[in-house]
This record gives C-alpha cells, sequence and structure tokens, in this order.
C-alpha cells in the first residue's frame, strides 16, 4: 500500500490531532473547541476558511496552482456521541457521558492531513472546497450546512467523503455506485395511562401490559410484515417508565429508528408503524402521542464518481484490495443530503488491524479509531483531488459540471 512520502511524513501530526479530538469530544453544534482548531490549521497552512456554516461547520477554500474551473468538495464530520466511553487508554474521553464512538475523530484528522499536503503542494488544477461538518449523529447538520448555503456560496461539481467500517480489514476500501446506506427515520411514542399505588393498580391505568405488547408487535413488523427480498430494521433504542418500585406510571415512553433502502419500503414501513402503534394504544386503553421524523434520505452514490474515486483507492491500497460487490449496510449517513446537491461518492475504509479497539464495532464504548488507517485516508483523498483537478478538464464518464 504505497503512501506518497509526504503523506506518510504528517502520520505523526495526524495521530496527535486525532487523539486531541478524541480526547476531547463534543456533541452535535457544539464542536467549538474542534471547529476552533480547524480553522486555525486551515489559517495557518495559508487555507481561506469561513466557519459558522450551519452553526458550527467550517470550509476550507484551496486553489491550485494551474487555472482550473472545477470545483470539488471534499468531507469530514467532526461530531462524537452522547454515550460514555469504557476504554482507559491515555486519549480516552474528558467528557464524561460523550465520546468518538464512531471514528468522527480520525475522519477530521484525515482530512486536514489531505487539506495540509495539498496546501503545500497545490498540485491540481482548480479549488478544493474543504468541508467540515458539524451534528452527523441524527441531527442533520449535513443538511443544515446546505440550507445555510454550502454549495450556493461553495459550489462543487463533486463532492466526496469517507468512513471507517472497523468489520472490513485494515487496507480494504469498498466503493460502488448506488445506494451504499439507508434511509433513516426516527420515532418517539409516549403512552399515557393513570399512575396508582403498586398495590392497587386497579384503581389507575396501566400503561405498561400496552407498552409491552407494543414493543412485541413492533419487533416483528419486519419479520412478519415485510417482503422477505425487502430491507428493513425497526430498533428501539430507550425504553422509560417510572420512578418508583411502589407507584404505577403514568406513562411509558420508546424512542427508536427505521431504516430502510427503497422509497417504497420507507413508506410501507411508516404505516405499519403507525398502524401498530395506534391499535395497540386503543386495545388498552390508552392515550398516545406518537413523533415520527423522516431523517436521512438514502445515500447514493454517482457512478463517475464511484469509479473515480475507486481507480484513486486503488492507487494507495491496490487493486485487489477494493471491494464493489458489497451490499448496501443499514446504517445512515446524512452526508445523502450533499449527495442531493452534487454528485459524489462516499467511500467506507476497512480499519481492523493490529491496533487494540479497531475491530470493535462503531457505537460501542470500547471504539477507538485505528490511527494506521490515517495516511492512507488522507492519501485517498488526496488521489480523488488530483483525478478530479487535472488540468485536462472533466474526466470522462463524469457527471456534468453544477450550474
Amino acid at each position: 500500500m504505497p503512501i506518497p512520502d509526504r503523506i506518510a511524513a504528517l502520520t505523526h501530526e495526524m495521530t496527535a490531532w486525532r487523539r486531541d479530538f478524541h480526547a476531547h469530544p463534543e456533541l452535535g453544534f457544539e464542536e467549538i473547541r474542534t471547529a476552533g482548531l480547524v480553522a486555525e490549521r486551515l489559517l495557518s497552512w495559508g487555507i481561506e476558511v469561513h466557519a459558522g456554516i450551519g452553526r458550527t461547520g467550517v470550509v476550507g477554500v484551496l486553489h491550485g496552482r494551474q487555472p482550473g474551473n472545477r470545483r470539488i468538495g471534499l468531507r469530514a464530520d467532526m461530531d462524537a456521541l452522547p454515550m460514555p466511553e469504557t476504554n482507559d487508554f491515555g486519549h480516552r474521553s474528558t467528557h464524561p457521558g460523550v465520546m468518538h464512538a464512531c471514528g468522527h475523530d480520525g475522519h477530521t484528522a484525515m482530512l486536514l492531513g489531505a487539506a495540509k499536503h495539498l496546501a503545500e503542494t497545490r498540485d491540481f488544477a482548480g479549488t478544493v472546497h474543504l468541508i467540515f461538518q458539524p451534528a452527523e449523529e441524527g441531527l442533520t447538520g449535513a443538511r443544515e450546512m446546505v440550507e445555510a448555503g454550502l454549495f450556493r456560496r461553495f459550489p462543487c461539481n463533486a463532492v466526496y467523503g469517507l468512513h471507517n467500517l472497523p468489520q472490513l480489514p485494515l487496507g480494504v476500501a469498498a466503493i460502488r455506485a448506488g445506494t451504499v446506506l439507508a434511509a433513516v427515520d426516527y420515532f418517539a411514542i409516549r403512552l399515557r395511562g393513570l399512575s396508582s399505588h403498586g398495590a392497587e393498580p386497579h384503581r389507575g391505568l396501566d400503561p405498561l401490559p400496552g407498552a409491552t405488547q407494543l414493543y412485541g408487535a413492533l419487533q416483528s413488523l419486519v419479520s412478519r410484515r415485510v417482503d422477505p427480498h425487502g430491507t428493513a430494521v425497526l430498533s428501539i433504542g430507550q425504553f422509560h417508565a417510572g420512578t418508583s418500585d411502589i407507584v404505577i406510571p403514568d406513562s411509558v415512553e420508546m424512542r427508536g429508528t427505521i431504516r430502510t433502502l427503497l422509497p417504497e419500503m420507507r413508506a410501507h414501513m411508516e404505516m405499519l408503524f403507525r398502524q401498530a402503534v395506534a391499535g395497540s394504544a386503543a386495545a388498552h386503553g390508552l392515550e398516545v402521542e406518537l413523533d415520527y421524523r423522516r431523517s436521512y434520505p438514502p445515500t447514493i452514490n454517482t457512478p463517475g464518481e464511484s469509479a473515480l474515486a475507486a481507480r484513486a483507492a486503488a492507487r494507495v491500497f491496490g487493486a485487489d484490495a477494493i471491494r464493489d460487490d458489497f451490499p448496501s449496510l443499514t446504517a445512515g449517513e446524512d452526508f445523502a443530503y450533499m449527495l442531493h446537491e452534487a454528485p459524489g461518492a462516499f467511500v467506507l475504509l476497512g480499519q481492523a488491524g493490529d491496533a487494540e479497539g479497531s475491530a470493535v464495532p462503531l457505537h460501542n464504548g470500547r471504539y477507538d479509531f485505528n490511527d494506521d488507517l490515517l495516511p492512507y485516508g488522507a492519501a485517498c483523498l488526496v488521489e480523488i483531488i488530483h483525478d478530479e483537478l487535472r488540468d485536462r478538464g472533466s474526466l470522462p464518464g463524469h457527471s456534468a459540471p453544477a450550474a
């Protein structure tokens, strides 16, 4: 896996940046320190900086040494998750209840490494827009940046993003056209009864029987109401009820997500879900409050940009390390909002290796980004720019430039 010497030389710096971000995680739209450090470093390398886009987003603008009209976006996410870290290494989170459990610290460090290398060489024709996005974890920071004028102020002929994938080994990249990640919808259900003394449940209306029945009904929607050839996932992540051992609670709350790959399946699952909630509530005489929120659309890579990213990654990892036959994943990504505005590709990079925690699943308290991936990810981003912004204009097979 050849890495240009100038990028390999940045490994120590990128590792230090990444571990500092990991030790100081910030939740979505609260990335004040992270965004400040990103802006500070970009400015120190002579890159034009625009801050506060989509609240805490940062965009760096870098022009190549050769003239050119094409403009390419490279995106990294910066936010952490609201969960405790159970690691005990030196760079563990210093903020209780907040940790980088998805590798956004590594994504930010890789894009910074690519930015530093590109700023030092400027060996391209055109403009690179370095997009450091807030609030990917369920808060649609990408949409916030788009609505704040991201692509009006910084037009992109194409936009690219990277994400680590612990289930793939280090040295493997998964890239293909089409739907690679699912649409994500969120729900919150509150079933209301009437609280009473635990010794006299008949004097109240216990919401727990209805809630537990609903829980079971929801778990059977995919297995019994969805075509086996379709793809849908329903997961309940929170179930809350009661405050005392001797009090029947007056309400129960359940929260979770539904993930689908196709628009028709998305609509079908929402219909089934609403029917199940209303039916269970009615059967038990409970009042119901339902908040059903459609969030990320599917992440869909465009053909020309996927092929370009695969060629670029093959020069870094080797042609045999590029996988284009992987199934769509049911995780979601708000990078999908950016792909609605410009053609592009989302590239998945394997990170399982010798580093402790590198194969632990995402969103796990023991997860840690594998620092061995940092120079390879940065090199992939640089190679994408070299292919996109050669002074020979648009490459064959690319989508038409944005207006």
